[in-house]
């Protein structure tokens, strides 16, 4: 759950990256703290976690500061959006932390994963062009 402005693309990188610890292995810092305290966690409580995390809170604004366009003030209103998906026990997730709960795209697998992915984009193409 997303309990911080603006932080979407930081949360969607998590998101893929906490999905994924089996193919991923992380240097000891503020990432694998979160991720390992968050595992134990419901959606509620990992992103109250997340909003107390003064180390993540501090490496998202230094990230964020480094990219190319003038990063928003934190409360700003913006209408653009990051969500990650993933494949996990043979189905796809679309994870967005403004929902209460990831969403079931239905069967996947790695191997389809990019393809399953695309499929589901595009049908929000066509619902929002």
């Amino acid at each position: 759950k997303q309990y911080i402005g603006n932080a979407c693309g930081t949360i969607g990188l998590m998101h893929a990256i906490g999905n994924n610890m089996d193919k991923v292995t992380l240097s000891d810092g503020a990432l694998k703290k979160y991720l390992e305290q968050a595992v134990k966690l419901s959606p509620d409580e990992a992103g109250r976690l997340l909003e107390e995390s003064q180390d993540i809170s501090v490496a998202h604004e230094e990230s964020a500061q480094e990219g190319q366009t003038e990063a928003p003030e934190l409360e700003a209103s913006v209408d653009l959006h990051f969500i990650a998906f993933i494949e996990r026990d043979g189905c796809l997730y679309e994870l967005d932390g403004r929902k209460e709960t990831a969403i079931n795209h239905g069967a996947s697998s790695q191997e389809t994963l990019l393809e399953d992915t695309a499929k589901v984009v595009r049908q929000f193409m066509a619902r929002d062009p």
